[in-house]
């Protein structure tokens, strides 16, 4: 099953500040708009492989929102990530075909500052190390723009990684081929397990594989923990970002290609 990588999900404390902290980054950022019913509204950084960054913040207190409490308790940084199936609802029938444990999709959606309002199927996980799943109802351009929007300054034009701490390397990787369909992964050394997703690499590390790995889960437990982002211009970007990305851990990978935005001698970075 073909399952690429949708979002990943940046919670922060002030959305108008993280806008301008990203666009001081070199990214281009695109406002998203409000979530009916809850407190929540974000804005997109998307990139020229179709992923795309969430920055999310509330307007008010969500005790039951899954990512609030992650916030209030950790302060601001990466708390999820999302896969994209063709359907939600046949893909966790595969998956529970399978023996994994994924809950009944519900129905989420989301007002853009344009007044058009786009709905989705999303679908949990029960372990923290795996990610969600978000499909769409209604066409996934509304959802996630094209255009410009995927150009950016500093060249950026994909997710080339996207780190993950795990508890348990073997189980964990079990998990992901019943959610990928594979049988089986080449890339799986020592603690560390790979899995190739088009042009992503989901790398599942423990806390004997990197001391990162180890600090996530001794604090947060299982899940994603750092971003690594394709970039033609990564020798002349700085590599510490988190005082500008608002606690999420992105690195520069060296990629070749050419942007269709230069990187200008005079363009502000972090």
């Amino acid at each position: 099953m073909s399952l690429p990588l949708d979002h990943i999900v940046i919670a922060v404390n002030d959305l108008q500040k993280a806008i301008s902290d990203y666009h001081h980054l070199g990214f281009t950022v695109t406002p998203g708009g409000d979530h009916p019913g809850r407190a929540t509204h974000n804005a997109l950084v998307v990139f020229q492989d179709g992923a795309y960054f969430e920055l999310i913040a509330w307007k008010g207190p969500e005790a039951h929102h899954p990512w609030w409490p992650k916030l209030q308790q950790f302060g601001p940084g990466i708390v999820d990530f999302a896969l994209l199936p063709s359907t939600t609802t046949e893909t966790v029938a595969q998956a529970l075909s399978r023996g994994l444990a994924y809950q009944s999709p519900v129905n989420g959606g989301r007002l853009r500052p344009d007044g058009v309002e786009l709905r989705w199927q999303n679908t949990r996980p029960l372990t923290a190390d795996l990610p969600f799943l978000c499909g769409d109802v209604t066409p996934r351009a509304l959802r996630v723009p094209e255009g410009d929007v995927r150009n950016h300054a500093n060249g950026v034009h994909g997710v080339a990684q996207l780190r993950i701490a795990v508890h348990d390397l073997a189980a964990s990787l079990k998990r992901y081929q019943a959610l990928l369909g594979l049988d089986s992964t080449t890339d799986l050394v020592d603690e560390f397990a790979r899995l190739h997703l088009g042009t992503t690499v989901l790398q599942l590390e423990t806390a004997k594989a990197t001391p990162e790995a180890a600090a996530q889960l001794a604090h947060q437990g299982e899940g994603p923990f750092a971003i690594g982002l394709y970039t033609p211009h990564a020798a002349q970007l700085q590599k510490a970002l988190q005082e500008h990305s608002h606690g999420a851990a992105i690195t520069w990978i060296p990629a070749a290609g050419t942007s269709t935005h230069a990187l200008h001698a005079n363009t502000a970075f972090a």
